[in-house]
């Protein structure tokens, strides 16, 4: 069986920025507190009435363009986003008519920031099996769209923006080499969007309760999401028999600075090799792992051959790991 291999990137992030100098006229808080918390100094938030598919559809594009891939080779997509533009059709649905994807399969992946890890390793899976020669993976979030601005624990944190990767067998020994999957659902209470599903459909109540946007438990997901990150990463090296000194590059989730360092002092990883660039976007979701892949090559800081390291973890909880030689 041929590994999956990354053929194509693409990247977008909608053009508004809102920096924590804007967020100190909306809520009480400061642009010194913020980057202490988190890490962040601005973030792109989409504009009344841009859809999660649209910037889907935007990093696609290039994705394909840079891969050399026409929109009617491709065989399946899979989009992961918390933030769809409706109960359905799928937003992956939208994102195959727009993209003029006429024979393709889709289906979106529901596993909130995860979402990145998860569709890279079901898309991988289509083409090791030998099922699909081309598969679009997506990672895309309007959470701004879901964000309560008046709640600072969130509103400082989560953004918007797209990734995609066009996965086509391997000719060689490159290619998404191995992929992890966890999820543990006694975490659900830490990070969730009540209402608007079946649980609480939207009402007049739901509404007023300010239901309908995200809540976390800021201090409880740190503790959890520290351990997920160290636990599956080593684990993933060990079973491929390779050391934090093998891996070129750590991208991790973009969800907070601190926790990222906490990680990687956890697994003993050297921050000059990880890509870090959640004081430009915030916290994207499952748009963050592409986006941060498609910014480490085009930076250059990903040549042929390198081993890559890539880990998210997402509300529920969700979380997973790949590795890739590049």
């Amino acid at each position: 069986m041929s590994l999956a291999k990354i053929v194509g990137l693409g990247a977008y992030a909608p053009k508004r920025i809102l920096t924590n100098k804007d967020l100190e006229r909306m809520i009480e808080t400061s642009d010194e507190w913020i980057v202490q918390r988190t890490g962040i100094r601005e973030r792109h938030i989409a504009e009344e009435g841009e859809a999660t598919s649209d910037l889907a559809v935007r990093a696609a594009q290039q994705a394909l363009e840079r891969a050399g891939v026409e929109p009617e080779e491709v065989d399946f997509i899979i989009v992961g986003t918390t933030t769809g533009d409706m109960a359905f059709p799928t937003t992956a649905n939208l994102v195959q008519h727009r993209l003029g994807c006429r024979t393709a399969g889709s289906a979106d992946v529901y596993a909130a920031c995860s979402g990145s890890i998860y569709s890279l390793s079901i898309g991988a899976q289509y083409i090791q099996t030998g099922k699909y020669r081309t598969v679009l993976a997506i990672g895309a979030e309007t959470l701004s769209k879901i964000t309560d601005f008046t709640d600072r624990g969130t509103c400082i944190l989560l953004a918007d923006a797209a990734g995609a990767a066009v996965l086509r067998p391997a000719d060689d020994s490159s290619g998404i080499l191995d992929t992890d999957l966890y999820s543990d659902g006694q975490y659900w209470e830490l990070l969730y969007q009540p209402g608007g599903g079946s649980r609480y459909p939207a009402s007049h109540e739901t509404v007023d309760k300010r239901m309908h946007y995200a809540k976390m438990k800021g201090n409880e997901v740190f503790k959890v999401a520290v351990r997920m990150f160290g636990d599956s990463a080593a684990r993933i090296l060990e079973r491929n028999g390779f050391t934090t000194d093998d891996i070129s590059l750590f991208i991790p989730h973009q969800a907070n600075l601190r926790i990222i360092e906490a990680a990687v002092k956890r697994l003993k990883f050297p921050m000059e090799r990880v890509l870090v660039n959640i004081d430009r976007y915030g916290n994207t979701g499952a748009a963050s792992i592409y986006v941060a892949l498609e910014e480490a090559w085009s930076l250059g800081r990903v040549k042929p051959g390198d081993l890559l390291l890539l880990a998210a973890f997402g509300g529920g909880f969700t979380w997973g790991t790949a590795l890739i030689r590049w």
